[in-house]
């Protein structure tokens, strides 16, 4: 069953293979260069110089465009590659069978429906999850410092550090988790509807639903957050914004050592532990009000900013997390697949 199984896959296995040489070959003949750019630009040591934007914006500028076309193509790419597993290998696995009535023939040949649907996902499971694999690793080589350059150049924007909702999900191993998925969820939305167009539709929808669902509710929660108060200075004070019900919060100040990583959310307190009301504050409140003299009448309160936090050091485990997380529910939807074919009539 197995090489019956390699058999029938052997076209998309080709497509696959064909697609990730041309990836390689074009990284490889560019990623040199861009090497070469990064180690010369100083951004690698700009942290103990303090000019990092500034490093890192004139690099992002030396780059040809062509190279920062690659980057975002590729890092769209990596997000494509699970979606089009589960759309493409996934939901036609057994809808073509059931479609073409193959199933009847394999179901008579002496193969228990469990061999048959086992050997099908372990052959074109695991070559989803090594194609998605080597997407990764060669665009996370390739990618590396325009990775690091952009999220200083964008002052650690959440959508380009490494734990952000972009990087995090195209790097490294998530993608294998996220392929696994894909797969698996495509395989049951094939079983389950046995029609392919349909199957491949619902795939698509409901994993882009969970690709834009999780970073957004769920990645945040896997560890808990670490925390830090920062007292503010006088300078902090002069960012104020509008925070729930009347509370105001002062944005917090740049700090180095939260450099890379992802703030969940932040409060300001006073000296005493309580929310901060600037309604408190005749002189930052009057209709004339002048900045000065609201940031002196600040002074006195001890304003602080309590931050939640993912540091940059847990990129690691969340990447493990997040990865195994998602291939245990590709075993468990692989599982209900082997529960419920072995329990369906042929019709």
């Amino acid at each position: 069953m197995i090489r019956f199984s390699w058999v029938q896959f052997r076209v998309q296995a080709a497509v696959a293979a064909v697609a990730l040489a041309a990836f390689a070959v074009i990284l490889a003949a560019t990623g040199p260069h861009l090497f070469h750019l990064y180690d010369t630009s100083g951004v690698a040591t700009c942290q103990a110089r303090a000019d990092c934007v500034s490093l890192a914006s004139s690099l992002v500028s030396r780059i040809p465009g062509f190279y920062t076309t690659m980057y975002f193509l590729g890092t769209g790419i990596l997000f494509a590659v699970p979606l089009l597993i589960g759309a493409f290998w996934g939901a036609p696995l057994i809808t073509r069978e059931f479609e073409t009535g193959t199933v009847r023939l394999a179901w008579t040949q002496g193969v228990t429906r469990g061999r048959w649907l086992t050997a099908k996902l372990a052959v074109v499971g695991l070559g989803a999850m090594a194609t998605a694999g080597l997407f990764s690793l060669l665009l996370t080589w390739w990618a590396g410092p325009l990775d690091t350059a952009t999220a200083l150049k964008e002052n650690n924007s959440i959508t380009f550090i490494r734990l952000g909702f972009v990087l995090f999900a195209t790097r490294d191993i998530t993608p294998i988790g996220y392929a696994a998925f894909a797969f698996a969820l495509g395989v049951t939305a094939g079983i389950l509807i046995r029609r392919t167009i349909p199957a491949m539709a619902v795939t698509l929808a409901v994993f882009a639903a969970v690709q834009i669902a999780w970073p957004v509710w769920v990645r945040a929660h896997l560890i808990t957050p670490a925390q830090t108060v920062v007292a503010l200075t006088a300078a902090d004070t002069a960012n104020l914004a509008q925070g729930p019900g009347n509370t105001v919060m002062v944005n917090p100040p740049s700090l180095p050592r939260l450099s890379g990583s992802w703030i969940l959310n932040f409060r300001t307190i006073e000296g005493a532990g309580h929310a901060f009301n600037v309604a408190t504050v005749p002189a930052c409140v009057a209709r004339n009000a002048n900045v000065g003299v609201c940031q002196a009448a600040l002074g006195p309160l001890h304003l602080r900013d309590v931050i939640a936090y993912q540091p940059a050091s847990r990129f690691w485990a969340f990447q493990w997390y997040e990865t195994g997380i998602f291939v245990a529910l590709a075993v468990a939807l692989a599982g209900f697949c082997c529960w419920w074919i072995q329990r369906r009539r042929l019709s």
